[in-house]
């Protein structure tokens, strides 16, 4: 018997209104042979802009549709679509997660099952841009509350603006043939066990999005399983949320989950540290303020209200509401009717 058997792979793409970016995705997964991807559900978040008809139109018998009546943003549709592909005739052995604007490169899903995954439950991918540099926001890391030498050097790097070069994986990582243990990987090429998802569960739909992943990590790590970053497992991820050299969002709603949910993770991350930690966090946080210009009260609205409801773990508060707080009202004058 062969010691490494092919698993059955199935992916899960979440996508709400980026139809041009999800061709891309669902094109390059599908030209995947049959041994290699055994199925690929679409969570389709409430699209209007054609993707439900596009994805109607498609012929391939691996293609499973989940249309959500009502957009859950990533977290949640990652969360219907991991349920989704578990509640197969024949349950995966392995589910692939990404977002409807990254894929894996040519020959990353057959890297894959050539592989020795003996003794892990679950694979993070090298995740590029499209031009080809490090897509910083799906850079692997380990948390630096669990392991010393990352704590310190992470620490230290808070007064020189480098403190995420103490948790991150580094470039030489990715230019390194080894596979290392990480904490944390993101849902963007994470392949996770079937064993994996029983133990862990799935992802909390209340978190919307940004730190869902990293929350789900930590939730596998604390029960004991173990996370591998494997460079030869290559994704490219076309992301354009953060805008210019100060990565400022656009739009500014995403900001509001971006802070909420990072208090999550910090908590979760830091265990009895935590209070303490936010003596660094916050300042720095509300020093963002300056990069939005004409925009700047804005912010502040909205990352009080990400603290508040990160502080109090309140996910309570819907999307159209959060919208509703990134919004700039303008003042219009009304002349009074004449008598």
């Amino acid at each position: 018997m062969s010691p490494n058997p092919a698993p059955r792979l199935v992916a899960v793409v979440v996508t709400h209104n980026r139809l041009d970016h999800l061709k891309t995705t669902v094109g390059r997964l599908l030209d995947s042979p049959a041994a290699d991807l055994d199925g690929l559900v679409v969570v389709d978040n409430a699209s209007d802009d054609g993707t439900a008809a596009w994805l109607a139109a498609q012929s391939d018998p691996r293609l499973d549709v989940l249309r959500l009546a009502v957009n859950g943003g990533g977290a949640g549709g990652f969360e219907a679509g991991m349920r989704h592909a578990m509640a197969r005739d024949i349950p995966p052995d392995w589910v692939l997660v990404m977002d409807d604007d990254a894929r894996p490169e040519p020959g990353a899903l057959a890297a894959f099952h050539a592989m020795d995954r003996g003794g892990w439950d679950a694979l993070a991918a090298a995740v590029y841009h499209p031009n080809g540099r490090i897509c910083d926001i799906n850079r692997p890391s380990v948390n630096p509350f669990w392991h010393g030498r990352a704590f310190l050097d992470t620490v230290l790097g808070v007064f020189t603006g480098k403190a995420r070069d103490g948790f991150h994986l580094t470039a030489e990582a990715y230019e390194s043939a080894e596979i290392r243990e990480v904490d944390i990987g993101s849902f963007v090429g994470l392949f996770v066990s079937r064993g994996a998802i029983e133990r862990t569960g799935y992802p909390d739909a209340a978190v919307f999005i940004y730190g869902d992943d990293v929350l789900y990590s930590l939730r596998m790590r604390e029960r004991g399983l173990r996370i591998a970053f494997v460079p030869g497992l290559r994704f490219e991820h076309d992301f354009k949320s953060l805008q210019g050299p100060v990565q400022r969002f656009r739009p500014l709603w995403k900001a509001y989950y971006n802070h909420r949910n990072l208090l999550l993770v910090y908590r979760r991350a830091a265990g009895v540290f935590f209070w303490p930690a936010l003596l660094l966090i916050l300042p720095k946080w509300w020093r963002k303020a300056r990069h939005y210009g004409g925009d700047r009260a804005v912010f502040k609205r909205v990352m009080r209200a990400a603290i508040r409801d990160g502080l109090r773990r309140d996910l309570s508060r819907s999307h159209a509401e959060v919208v509703a707080l990134a919004t700039v009202v303008e003042d219009v004058a009304v002349e009074a009717p004449k008598q």
